[in-house]
């Protein structure tokens, strides 16, 4: 019997598990390969962990290996014949599929061509949430949106979803989906972590304020947060941080974080990583956390983190250890925000 949990994507009534499998580590072409290279049984291994476990969303991408992510992805739920109508299957369109004039972007040409290799590869007739992997500059975002909604209309889509915008570019582009009777951004997907948490200046509120689904990718800083990095620079054997730094993080500050989780995890018997995880899900903005794996161990470990609670007290005590420091307009915002913050008492002038 699995122990995980389920919660609503955004405003709509999808539930998804607060667990997502990443793929990023399936395949290992070109660049990706840093990331991982597991081909067949092991990814056909680490899906079935991850569905026996309680999984129900599947998170990819077309450019993830060139296509070689979603392809893999496909053949192995596929192989293990899971059930279709018991799973969530995301991925995104965006980067650098070829290098032709329209082998990347947000065009109508390109995100039309894509979604139907998307299909292809994972063998499926649709796509559960369908994600702009990243801003383009270049492409109208009338253009990217209306696409998005003829998508949906088509039956190919049932969600849409952005990723890597910043705060006024989702808005804008809720704004104009809104105006034009379009279907709308549901989920955002974004990097978050204990010693990251940039989101909660602009991105947060947001969220909050439009009932956006959040996804946390990289949720481990890369493994930084694994603890299994050291300060002079030692990291792990054949770990990918170790041999490309991202997401970049301001050390002094994950450390402090790795130090104040230390002694929790040891209390537990647990991994440091697993500490880091159960912060992420303690977050009331958080809809699913997105885990990656090259080993079903390392899944394993990473997915009792839903199994796992801190208590009030050590919640306290690292949101203080990671805390942002203050910046205009926040300090401004929330200075003259408290004169609003409580109604008038019933009886007495305001």
């Amino acid at each position: 019997m699995n122990m995980m949990k389920y919660r609503l994507l955004g405003r709509t009534g999808l539930y998804v598990s607060e667990m997502c499998l990443g793929t990023m580590t399936f395949g290992g072409a070109g660049f990706w390969k840093v990331m991982g290279s597991l081909g067949r049984s092991a990814v056909n291994e680490i899906v079935k962990t991850a569905f026996d476990a309680g999984v129900n969303f599947f998170d990819t991408a077309n450019v993830y290996s060139h296509g070689q992510s979603e392809s893999l992805l496909g053949e192995a739920l596929r192989t293990l014949g899971l059930p279709r109508d018991e799973l969530v299957i995301a991925t995104k369109a965006t980067g650098v599929m070829n290098e032709l004039p329209n082998g990347r972007g947000q065009s109508r040409y390109h995100l039309m061509n894509e979604v139907d290799a998307s299909l292809r590869r994972l063998q499926v007739d649709h796509i559960d949430l369908y994600q702009l992997h990243g801003f383009d500059p270049l492409t109208p975002l009338e253009e990217s949106l209306a696409t998005l909604d003829d998508l949906v209309r088509s039956g190919k889509v049932r969600y849409v979803g952005v990723s890597n915008f910043a705060a006024w570019q989702i808005m804008k582009a809720l704004a104009i989906s809104d105006a034009n009777h379009w279907n709308r951004f549901v989920s955002v997907q974004a990097y978050y972590t204990v010693a990251g948490r940039d989101i909660e200046r602009e991105l947060l509120p947001l969220l909050r304020d439009q009932q956006l689904g959040l996804m946390v990718w990289s949720p481990l800083a890369g493994g930084l947060l694994s603890g299994k990095f050291s300060r002079d620079g030692q990291a792990p054997d054949g770990s990918r941080r170790a041999q490309r730094a991202f997401p970049p993080v301001e050390e002094a500050r994950a450390f402090a974080c790795i130090d104040a989780m230390r002694p929790m995890a040891e209390r537990r018997g647990v991994s440091i990583a697993r500490i880091a995880l159960a912060w992420l899900l303690a977050q009331r903005d958080v809809t699913t956390v997105i885990v990656g794996a090259k080993t079903v161990e390392q899944l394993r470990d990473n997915l009792a983190a839903a199994e796992l609670s801190l208590d009030a007290e050590e919640l306290q005590a690292l949101d203080a250890v990671s805390a942002l420091p203050a910046e205009y307009p926040g300090w401004m915002l929330a200075l003259q925000g408290a004169y609003r913050a409580t109604a008038p008492v019933a009886g007495t002038a305001p």
